[in-house]
């Protein structure tokens, strides 16, 4: 369900967008850092939605990417954890019995 709203909000953005360069279509004096020219407003205003778009989508993506390095870094101690910890088991059994003892001796005094 979350995937759909977004995609119907991603959806409406598109449109109200494209109906704001649509009904923009004069031409503006655009200044660059090498020199200027003109160019449709309607232009203008694509490129940098888009440009806009790819810079978010790159975010997105690295992040995506870091966490999913990280998730399956941790996965991959956790599954090394739990064979040692299977290897050892008695060990850990010996650990669970000692707080045990603590409380009842605790109780009698």
């Amino acid at each position: 369900m979350k995937g759909q709203s977004y995609l119907i909000l991603a959806f409406i953005f598109a449109l109200v967008i494209a109906i704001f360069a649509v009904i923009n279509v004069d031409p503006v004096q655009v200044n660059y850092l090498f020199g200027s020219g003109e160019a449709p407003l309607i232009l203008v205003i694509l490129i940098s939605v888009l440009l806009g778009g790819l810079a978010t989508a790159s975010a997105g993506a690295l992040r995506y990417y870091r966490l999913k390095k990280e998730n399956s870094r941790l996965k991959s101690e956790a599954s090394s954890s739990d064979s040692f910890s299977e290897e050892n088991g008695d060990v850990s059994e010996e650990k669970e019995a000692a707080p045990e003892e603590e409380s009842s001796s605790s109780k009698v005094t």
